[in-house]
């Protein structure tokens, strides 16, 4: 059985970092795409950033670029989301998924697996 777990998120103060996990368990997620997406109350969930199954492809919604960073750990079945100069709009459930080849998309219907997210709420 396939399971993302998320951890890592949080209460923070703008201006501060989290770093979020995804372990990726059931199957080997070396070949896999992972990926980050966010929901704000009352909107759509958004990409946020994902990476290729070895890390050298990456890609990141304008929002974030160049604040946070996406990363695969040395086993492939792990993503992190860091995230420095958070602000308040960054407050979302940030959900962690997984498709199956190199091709990074940005919608929602291009993941298969989904973990159950984690809260990050930026206070002002």
């Amino acid at each position: 059985q396939v399971q993302l777990v998320e951890s890592g998120g949080g209460l923070v103060q703008a201006g501060s970092s989290l770093r979020l996990s995804c372990a990726a368990s059931g199957r080997t997620f070396s070949s896999y795409t992972m990926g980050w997406f966010r929901q704000a109350p009352g909107k759509e969930r958004e990409f946020v950033a994902a990476s290729d199954w070895d890390g050298d492809t990456t890609y990141y919604s304008e929002s974030v670029k160049g604040r946070f960073t996406v990363s695969r750990g040395n086993a492939k079945n792990t993503v992190y989301l860091q995230m420095n100069s958070l602000k308040p709009e960054d407050t979302a459930l940030y959900n962690c998924a997984a498709r199956k080849g190199s091709t990074i998309l940005t919608t929602t219907r291009g993941y298969d697996y989904w973990g159950q997210g984690t809260q990050v709420t930026v206070s002002s």
